[in-house]
């Protein structure tokens, strides 16, 4: 089930760049943040497996702004081998580094609204840990929600948030009525055609990019379709698989914040 209590979060950055997928080679951004990169901000806040965020909607708070600039990147892609930054070829340049020209948003700043979506056998899951362990019970989508809220009351997350790239890391904030009136002033309509949506997986772990078509900001708001967060509901998986060393880290850490929950 998605619930009906939604999440809101500010975030903001001196730039950012959500990379259209068919100008990657010099990177080309999108004129607002993409769907996918909002999940992404909110798991680096809270993630679990047993839940799915769905974003509902972002809302632009500042004026769409570009700016262009070179940087020094790698020519070739990371493969199993690592790179060899400083190989020079006959010529006594770099082999494997060149510049590329980026254009990317400068100033944003967003509001992200989305939801927490557990399937009823996850929901079940939790419940009966939580009785085998002797805690308190309660529903699981209204304790995950209000872990996140404390998490990003108290600015904690598990990695930095970034904007589209890690170079362009983010603050992330609460949201206040003050912050909804500065979006409905801009009132901002833009259109943007095509956009990537996510990244669908099949059960064989198939990578299946999905796109919004004739996508259009209104009213400073970039509505998602549901019919694709339903789709988006059946993905093979969300996030990569973890050692278990990280993955003993974040159940103890994970447990402490649940009886900190429960306390309150």
């Amino acid at each position: 089930m998605i619930d009906v209590n939604t999440v809101k979060v500010r975030v903001k950055g001196e730039y950012a760049c959500f990379t259209q997928p068919a100008l990657k080679v010099e990177r080309m951004t999108y004129p607002c943040m993409t769907p996918s990169a909002a999940r992404g901000v909110l798991e680096c806040i809270l993630w679990k497996p047993e839940f799915q965020w769905v974003v509902k909607s972002i809302r632009i708070l500042k004026p769409i702004a570009f700016s262009s600039f070179k940087r020094n990147e790698l020519s070739g892609i990371q493969s199993g081998a690592p790179i060899d930054i400083t190989a020079i070829d006959a010529k006594g340049s770099p082999k494997n580094r060149t510049q590329r020209n980026s254009i990317v948003l400068r100033d944003v700043e967003y509001i992200i609204e989305a939801a927490i979506f557990m399937s009823e056998a996850n929901i079940q899951k939790v419940k009966e840990r939580d009785k085998k362990e002797g805690r308190k019970p309660c529903e699981p989508i209204v304790k995950y929600r209000d872990m996140f809220l404390r998490r990003l009351n108290k600015g904690q997350c598990w990695h930095q948030p970034y904007l589209g790239t890690r170079e362009f890391s983010c603050e992330f904030f609460p949201v206040t009525q003050e912050d909804e009136n500065r979006a409905n002033e801009l009132n901002l309509t833009y259109p943007i055609g095509s956009m990537l949506f996510d990244v669908w997986y099949d059960k064989d772990h198939n990578a299946k990019p999905i796109y919004m078509y004739d996508a259009v900001i209104r009213n400073s708001t970039l509505t998602c379709p549901n019919e694709l967060n339903q789709q988006m509901l059946s993905t093979s998986h969300l996030r990569a698989k973890q050692n278990d060393f990280a993955n003993s880290i974040l159940f103890d850490f994970n447990k402490k914040e649940e009886l900190v929950c429960l306390q309150n």
